[in-house]
């Protein structure tokens, strides 16, 4: 199930949300300038983090949090970000808003490496900040219709489904995959899923925090429409 987009106005411009969007793909395109050696220092790796700690490693959380392998990586990062990250600004407001994704990618990086503290795979991706955009939404906009493309053999069916049917699939795809991965979690590259557990975690917990005491407009009208029917291992660690 892929969503497309949410029938969720918001009133603001969401220009943090445009803004993270805008500094992901620029980043991307820099690292298409750098060689291997430089994409490594950059990355997140939690043996540096557990062994060899300083400020250098510190920095790594961040820049990491902006880095992409491929196309699809940041396509699939981007397209969930620009679906739900308008609406969680909105109940934030920008400021507590770029604090929140700051911290929930922390978040999600510090869940991967209390999992695979020795590993020296490096980790890149905008996926567990966004993880916790999406457990913010989930607890702001449970109800929230999403436009969503549903594959099955040769039908693509549209559907509109609420928020906590495909926020909650989401999850439990997460919390099992990582189950199933546990003795192995640190050996290969792939998807770092306890950061998307830890990152959705993490804003399940503290959205309301965030959302404290800021006054929001009312949402603008629905924009309802009917829908008809329409079918190896890394050297990183995916976030």
């Amino acid at each position: 199930m892929l969503p497309l987009r949410d029938v969720n106005p918001s009133r603001r411009v969401p220009v943090i949300t445009i803004a993270f969007i805008a500094i992901n793909i620029l980043v991307f395109l820099y690292q298409q300038t750098l060689s291997e050696e430089e994409l490594y220092a950059l990355a997140l790796v939690p043996f540096q983090v557990t062994h060899r700690f300083n400020l250098g490693v510190a920095l790594t959380f961040f820049s990491s949090m902006f880095m992409h392998a491929n196309l699809l990586h940041i396509g699939g990062n981007m397209l969930y970000l620009w679906i739900f990250g308008d609406n969680v600004e909105d109940a934030m407001g920008h400021v507590r808003y770029i604090l929140f994704y700051l911290l929930s990618g922390v978040a999600a990086a510090l869940s991967q490496i209390l999992v695979t503290p020795n590993t020296r795979i490096p980790m890149i991706g905008a996926s567990g900040a966004i993880a916790g955009v999406l457990g913010g939404y989930l607890l702001l906009y449970p109800n929230a219709r999403i436009l969503s493309m549903v594959i099955m053999f040769y039908f693509i069916r549209l559907v509109e489904v609420p928020a906590y049917i495909l926020l909650g699939l989401w999850f439990i795809l997460q919390f099992f995959t990582g189950f199933a991965s546990f003795g192995t979690a640190g050996e290969t590259g792939g998807v770092a899923v306890f950061a998307h557990i830890g990152g959705f975690v993490f804003g399940l917990l503290t959205v309301k925090l965030f959302t404290l005491g800021h006054r929001r407009r009312p949402p603008g009208p629905p924009s309802y429409e009917v829908i008809r029917p329409w079918g190896e291992d890394a050297w990183w660690r995916d976030l």
